[in-house]
């Protein structure tokens, strides 16, 4: 709700010092657009200089005269009795209920004294007397367990983050990266003193709320802001703090004093959700790299059977080849013997030969 009450109060302009104005600016059929809604809208649209304020305010109310004709149109097609007009009917109404409660406590909060803005001014140098500007270059990654405490050991060894982001890519890393300036005022007080005291070209890894953010500060140049010229600005920042301290507060009284039933689903407290779906993803990761090294094994695995059944066919191969030639050897040897030895007469040729004589 936060955000919903500095929209809403960033949205007031310098209307409140307009006198309320009732008198009628235009009829649609049996409608009335009053001159206190053109002002209204004029009081919330920016740029607008005393040159072209009639013509500014002509095209708001040609706006609202369309506005007007088109609600009329709707009632007379009854699109204001389906069930999707009449949620968001109920969502806007209690929207704007909801700011104005908000609004009545941050407008009841006392302005900042002068005494406080000097006070918050000397006890944050780093944001005014020694404010500097930075040139950033930066990657954010999902926390993961372990994860922050490797991209420390990796940002030590690369010398920009082009090669940390190879690095991420070769490891399929989901990151996203981004570069800019950033103000001293830009960046979370828990973090600025740590971004001020590196120097140019080095590289720090934050854990962050919302994940890990690695940072190479490119270079940086001291501007520092006076007290005069800071002045508005923490006056500015001390009401909204003040104010959305008082909020909490508030809506912290409110909620004890409510009777509040969480059904179905949101049964489990928002923290241990949390908690649980990180501790999912957490376990669907480490799944996911099990998995992996188990497939990588299993694969090279694959590889080394495949190179032992192809050495074993070779061995064989071998083997078989190295037989032949042996018994191929012998086959010639025992030829070679046959031939060169003596044959012995036949003894029937030989009786033969006496007979015949």
């Amino acid at each position: 709700m936060l955000p919903l009450l500095l929209a809403f109060i960033g949205g007031c302009g310098t209307g409140e010092d307009k006198p309320v104005a009732t008198q009628v600016a235009a009829k649609v059929n049996a409608a009335e657009i009053t001159v206190s809604q053109v002002n209204n809208v004029l009081s919330k649209t920016p740029n607008v200089t005393p040159a072209t304020e009639q013509r500014v305010k002509r095209e708001i109310l040609d706006n609202l005269i369309d506005q007007e004709l088109a609600k009329q149109k709707a009632i007379e097609n009854k699109l204001d009795r389906t069930p999707n007009v009449l949620q968001m009917l109920e969502a806007a109404k209690t929207e704007i209920l909801a700011r104005a409660y908000l609004e009545s406590i941050a407008t009841s909060q006392p302005k900042a004294t002068p005494e406080e803005v000097r006070n918050y001014y000397n006890e944050h140098p780093n944001l005014f007397e020694r404010r500097r500007i930075y040139n950033l270059e930066e990657i954010a990654l999902p926390a993961r367990e372990g994860l922050s405490e490797t991209l420390r050991q990796q940002a030590a060894k690369v010398r920009n983050l082009q090669e940390l982001a190879t690095w991420l890519r070769a490891r399929e890393i989901n990151f996203t990266a981004n570069n800019g300036v950033r103000a001293a005022e830009q960046i979370p007080l828990e973090y600025l003193e740590k971004i001020q005291s590196m120097k140019d070209g080095e590289i720090r890894v934050f854990e962050l709320r919302e994940g890990i953010q690695v940072i190479r500060l490119l270079a940086s140049r001291q501007i520092p802001l006076s007290e005069t010229a800071a002045a508005p600005k923490i006056r500015q920042f001390l009401y909204m703090q003040r104010s959305n301290t008082s909020i909490a507060s508030g809506m912290k009284d409110v909620k004890a004093q409510a009777k509040i039933e969480y059904i179905g689903e949101f049964l489990v407290p928002a923290a241990e959700a949390e908690a649980n779906a990180r501790i999912k993803l957490e376990a669907d990761a480490k799944a996911e790299l099990e998995a992996s090294a188990k497939a990588e094994a299993e694969a090279a695995e694959k590889d080394r059977e495949r190179a032992r059944a192809g050495l074993e066919a070779e061995q064989r191969a071998d083997a078989i080849a190295k037989a032949r030639a042996e018994a191929e050897l012998a086959r010639r040897a025992a030829e070679a013997n046959a031939s060169a030895t003596p044959q012995k007469p036949s003894t029937i040729t030989l009786e033969k030969g006496v007979r015949g004589l």
